[in-house]
């Protein structure tokens, strides 16, 4: 296993958001075994860090300009909170969804958890409605 990359919570942050935001390079930031909590996610969960890849790559695959910015936080050494703001353009299939060229912008909050240096869970929190809508795609 390779060593952790950050010691400090802001150092976390910033490197699990680049993972997101496509830095692959940042994945050992994520333990092995690290839950995400996502709606777009089969069964609402991503387990393990080849999982997580897989996933983001898929939202990169859709969205190619995706990003995550992280608007605010707070976190001690084995927690943060997060408010964020995801935005991309539709460009690739998403969750069965063809392409729409429609930009998404979507907020949200999060709870990460750390432990050994590495983030161990990540709750994310936010209206899928609204990123459903903006792609035009709502049940009557």
């Amino acid at each position: 296993m390779s060593k952790p990359r950050a010691t400090d919570v802001e150092s976390l942050m910033d490197d699990y958001t680049d993972l997101w935001n496509g830095e692959f390079s940042n994945l050992d930031v994520v333990a092995e075994g690290v839950d995400v909590y996502h709606d777009a996610a089969p069964e609402g969960v991503v387990h393990g860090r080849e999982a997580l890849e897989s996933f983001i790559r898929a939202f990169h695959a859709a969205f190619p300009d995706f990003e995550i910015v992280v608007d605010d936080w707070i976190g001690r050494d084995d927690l943060a909170m997060k408010e964020w703001t995801m935005t991309g353009t539709h460009e690739g299939e998403f969750n069965g969804i063809p392409p729409t060229g429609r930009e998404i912008e979507s907020r949200g909050m999060a709870t990460v958890v750390f432990a050994d240096g590495r983030v161990q869970e990540d709750r994310l929190f936010y209206n899928p409605q609204i990123m459903a809508e903006q792609l035009g795609h709502t049940e009557a």
